[in-house]
């Protein structure tokens, strides 16, 4: 099976996934805007939203993001 990354590898799209840091840009899932977890970048912070606690990276946090869950019912107009 192909991952999301070797895809756009593939494809010679893959310099295009920078981050702003220029660092490469790596998501937590398909479809998801958070950031991959990771050593330099746990998963820590409780989202501002529902306040569910370690959904959010430090990255996900300077960048104003929510959990998942959140952001599909506002995208999505599902309620709570």
């Amino acid at each position: 099976m192909t991952s999301y990354y070797d895809y756009y590898e593939e494809n010679d799209i893959y310099d295009e996934c920078r981050d702003y840091d220029g660092s490469l840009l790596e998501f937590a899932n398909p479809g998801s805007a958070l950031r991959a977890a990771g050593p330099n970048n746990p998963r820590i912070f409780p989202c501002p939203t529902c306040g569910r606690e370690n959904v959010l990276t430090r990255k996900d946090v300077d960048l104003g993001y929510q959990c998942d869950e959140c952001a599909d019912r506002d995208e999505k107009g599902f309620g709570y």
